[in-house]
């Protein structure tokens, strides 16, 4: 009931029932007889006495403690109570502010009312926050909008409907009797609910959707899910094996390692929701379909992803999508004209009147009664159908001569629909009220052989119990297969059912949980993996939930919902900081935060994932685990890169193959060897990248090879990459057979595997090497592949160094507008989205643009901007690069014809340390012709002729022709 109103209403009355008590004793004793009370209101401890499945107790705690010090404070016969109850219950009691108060145990004043007396005749509905389903009254508007929505989307058109509206309001309901009236039209109804412990649970509701589609009882075989899925495919026109793996490996059943092997995960995930979507799609085809999603305000990221997903191809199909949701809940997505919002409202008073008629049986209502009924439920169906069932349980209401009136003038009906329900459920029978429990604790929706499992009761005991509160209309039958399985009427009910189980008790019944799914789902554990985690850390089984967990979260993050995925392993991560320390529980440590590096990293958040890595390399340093302190130093060194800090990603990486050679583990060996190279690459350190590249693709493929933990599994596509950045290095170099050779190598092996990563970062290697030789022709088509590919997957990594070798390879053919525009949309990518590492070289590309549009003024202050950079960082294959452009931007200048000089000679001393041969040439070309342009026919002719000299050994005709031309007009002879 109402707590703080009950409280003062019988403190009032206990004072007034005292009077002829004190008259009493002052004639027979003489004595006058007073009584003080003080009351507070608050959250207690409470410890039951006998059993918890009544509402007997003891309290204890601050608020009783402050309780006791208002009663201190009272004088004889005077009622004191604390500010919180009397602000609660202000207006519907006289009260009297006695002012502020020192009492012991607290630091600050408390302030302190007497109760004078109440205030009769008002009341005040406290809002409930959930739902349920009520009598369908009033509703005829909502309805025919539904139909007409419908007869649009059966058309053909497709159509969206939102329904938006409080708890207990009667969406649901609404959406029956939709159905209802549709019944006989031939549409295909599925529907599925979003909970709100499914947040976590990737796809959770999309999976129930798919399963009931199926007909995929509890307890299937993971080969009877294959066959079915592949049946319904065939059924709908699907062709080839890769739909039915795709949709049973969604469903949880596994796929053939070598189908995962060569495909990455954004591919996977992206062909999964698309062969989704083309089941709804292609079932429309037979006849229209409704698809229904309630309690939107509680979906998981990667199930609303694939609704905005399906939504985008509603047009055009016969397909209604209906969703229900709290007020509050307004993607862009579902934003008109896309989708139509229909607000359910509460009941008119006019409509109001005819529910209760119609539930009370009654041709007229009191106005005493229906006042109350106004006033608490504001028009909410739930509220109203609580309240009535509460007063006929209590026989609070009669009626006689065809008028239903309140039975005496005394009754109280509690404030809030959470105390109504609870009152309800303290009446039931005690045995009952257990299986209402156990329940609760399984969620809205249970089956008898689980909750017999957790109460430790016969199914048949469970079965009878279960029948008994359906007729008391606390729950009622969903489903009958592969048991009866039976639903909460409303999920206010469960809420209020499971808050109600003693701490205690609640976890030995998720316990008992976890294991009842166990047992249940022997043989597809994998089907309801989330579930048995949820189940075993709410019931501080820390083991067991820790190793369902980290297994719930590796199955998200194989579906790319790397957000739930995250989610997950920190929830594993909470089960093992509860167990006891020991060599394994240190191991699962480490590994879940090596896991979580697999999911944090395409979600961009850098600065968490170090954070978890450098507990990882810590952790595993205290137990000398080197293979997994490598494993940590190799995620850490390419964070490090990532973030333009290059030398303590070398640091890292070359720690870490250090470990792996000394272990001879070949994945630690090849990994580290690969993110060592990447890091001497970006410090220019061309040689010994190309070296350890070099050992890295020339390694056979280890027997029994399945990667390492946060890396890429596939060795084609690890190969495949090396061999891009092998390229890349050789480029540099001027070695350029063994570069191409590399990076068609690179292409091959990525166009077999159909991962968009793979195969831009292999683009990018064969490209960037036919780019620095000056083969345009097989540069330009595969540069624009890596950009196509990059940014169809949106792969932020790697889409701006495509762009920007794309306009680079432009401006060689002459393309200047092009180039300079894609070199420029590059920069402002890098910019946008702090891409660190890529800056010094993007913004140098960019000064080459603008000295290709006689944009003089602004190549040198980026090239300045860009050498500042690189000298930060290390990168002196860019500082190269940087001064060389200086020295154009000098050599444009005639009155800077000694610091182009100085730039050009600077750029040609460090690339000649550094090995870039290439650089070097174009370095004896640009001070060639400052000579030239100078009248210094000399200098100019002996570095022309190192240039020409260098280009012919690379065979770089591209450059040969600028060299022969220049030398034509010193009057040099051709050989």
């Amino acid at each position: 009931e109402d707590a703080v109103h009950g409280a003062l209403s019988a403190a009032l009355a206990i004072q007034e029932r005292l009077v002829p008590l004190q008259e009493d004793v002052r004639k027979t004793y003489g004595l006058e007889f007073r009584m003080r009370m003080g009351i507070n209101t608050g959250v207690v401890v409470v410890g039951a006495i006998g059993r918890d499945l009544r509402m007997d107790y003891t309290a204890v705690g601050d608020t009783t403690n402050l309780a006791a010090r208002l009663l201190s404070l009272a004088k004889p016969g005077q009622i004191v109570v604390s500010q919180r109850t009397q602000r609660i219950r202000e207006g519907f009691f006289v009260f009297e502010d006695l002012g502020e108060f020192q009492v012991k145990g607290k630091t600050d004043p408390v302030r302190a009312y007497a109760l004078i007396r109440e205030i009769q005749g008002r009341t005040r509905l406290e809002v409930s926050k959930e739902r349920g389903l009520t009598a369908l009254v009033g509703r005829d508007a909502e309805i025919q909008r539904l139909r007409q929505t419908y007869q649009r989307a059966a058309g053909g058109d497709g159509a969206i409907v939102l329904l938006a509206g409080e708890p207990g309001v009667g969406k649901s309901r609404l959406l029956y009797e939709f159905l209802r009236r549709l019944d006989g039209s031939g549409a295909v109804e599925l529907e599925t609910t979003c909970a709100s412990y499914g947040q976590a649970m990737a796809y959770r509701p999309i999976v129930e959707v798919l399963r009931r589609y199926l007909d995929l009882r509890d307890g299937v075989s993971g080969d009877e899910i294959k066959n079915r899925v592949a049946e319904q495919l065939r059924f709908l026109g699907f062709e080839g094996d890769e739909p039915a793996i795709l949709l049973a490996y969604f469903l949880g059943v596994s796929a053939p390692p070598e189908f995962l092997s060569r495909v990455s995960g954004p591919v996977l995930k992206e062909r999964t929701l698309r062969t989704i979507r083309d089941v709804f799609l292609r079932m429309s085809e037979a006849g229209p379909v409704i698809l229904i999603v309630e309690n939107m305000h509680w979906v998981d990221t990667a199930s609303e992803e694939f609704l905005a997903y399906l939504a985008g191809s509603l047009p055009g199909h016969p397909i209604l999508l209906l969703l229900t949701t709290r007020p509050g809940y307004a993607p862009p997505w579902l934003a008109a004209p896309q989708a139509e919002t229909i607000t359910v409202e509460g009941l008119s008073e006019g409509d109001l009147q005819g529910m209760v008629r119609t539930l009370l049986v009654a041709k007229e209502v009191s106005e005493q009664l229906f006042k109350i009924l106004a006033e608490k439920s504001e028009g909410n169906p739930l509220y109203v159908e609580e309240i009535l069932r509460q007063l006929m349980e209590t026989s609070g209401i009669v009626v006689e001569k065809g008028e239903a009136r309140l039975a005496r003038s005394d009754v109280t009906v509690p404030a809030t629909i959470h105390d109504i329900i609870a009152a309800r459920i303290d009446r039931v029978a005690d045995e009952l009220k257990q299986t209402l429990q156990g329940a609760a604790v399984v969620g809205r929706r249970f089956g008898i052989s689980l909750v017999s499992r957790i109460l430790e009761e016969a199914p048949e005991l469970v079965a009878g119990h279960l029948r008994e509160l359906h007729a008391l209309d606390f729950v009622f039958p969903s489903a009958h297969e592969p048991e009866l399985m039976y639903s909460f009427k409303h999920a206010l009910t469960q809420d209020v059912v499971y808050t109600g189980v003693l701490e205690r008790r609640r976890r030995k019944y998720h316990a008992s949980a976890g294991l009842g799914l166990e047992e249940l789902n022997a043989g597809r554990i994998g089907d309801v993996v989330e579930l048995i985690g949820y189940h075993f850390s709410r019931g501080q089984v820390w083991d067991k939930a820790a190793r369902y967990l980290r297994q719930a979260a590796v199955k998200a993050q194989r579906r790319s919902a790397h957000r739930e995925a995250v989610t997950t392993f920190e929830e594993a991560l909470e089960a093992l900081r509860r167990l006891p320390e020991s060599p394994e529980t240190r191991e699962q440590d480490i590994d879940v935060r090596l896991e979580l590096r697999g999911s944090l990293y395409p979600l961009g958040e850098f600065e968490k994932m170090l954070t978890y890595l450098r507990e990882a390399e810590t952790m595993a340093g205290a137990i000398s685990d080197e293979r997994r302190l490598g494993l940590a130093c190799i995620h850490a060194a390419e964070y490090f890169r990532q973030t333009g800090r290059f030398a303590e990603a070398r640091t890292l990486a070359e720690k870490a193959l250090t470990m792996g050679d000394k272990l001879q583990d070949v994945p630690l060996q090849s990994y580290a060897g690969q993110y060592f190279a990447l890091s001497c690459h970006a410090l220019g350190d061309y040689r010994r990248a190309s070296n350890l590249l070099r050992t890295v693709t020339r390694a056979p493929q280890p027997e029994g090879w399945t990667g390492a933990l946060g890396m890429v599994a596939s060795w084609d596509a690890h190969q495949a990459i090396s061999h891009a950045w092998f390229a890349r290095c050789l480029a540099e170099l001027g070695e350029f057979d063994e570069g191409v050779d590399a990076g068609r190598r690179a292409v091959a092996l990525a166009e077999g595997l159909e991962m968009p990563y793979s195969l831009t970062a292999a683009c990018l290697g064969l490209g960037y090497v036919s780019l620095v030789k000056g083969d345009l022709e097989v540069a330009g088509p595969v540069l624009e592949r890596a950009c196509r590919v990059a940014g169809d997957a949106n792969i932020t990594l790697l889409r701006p160094q495509a762009t920007r070798l794309l306009g680079s390879c432009y401006l060689l053919a002459g393309r200047i507008e092009e180039g300079v525009a894609l070199v420029r949309a590059a920069a402002e990518e890098v910019e946008s989205k702090r891409l660190l590492m890529q800056e010094a070289s993007v913004l140098a590309l960019l000064a080459e643009a603008c000295l290709f549009a006689d944009r003089v003024a602004e190549a040198a202050a980026l090239a300045q901007r860009a050498l500042s950079i690189a000298g930060e960082r290390g990168q002196r294959g860019d500082a190269a690069a940087l001064l060389h452009v200086l020295g154009e931007t000098a050599a444009r200048d005639s009155v800077s014809i000694e610091k182009a000089e100085h730039h050009y000679l600077d750029a040609i001393a460090l690339a000649a340390e550094l090995e870039m041969r290439p650089l070097l040439a174009r370095g004896h070309l640009g001070i060639g012709r400052l000579y030239l342009c100078a009248g210094d026919h000399d200098r100019a002719e002996e570095h022309l002729l190192a240039a020409k000299r260098l280009f012919a050994a690379m065979d770089m005709p591209l450059w040969l022709r600028h060299v022969a031309s220049l030398l034509s007009e010193l009057g040099v002879p051709k050989e």
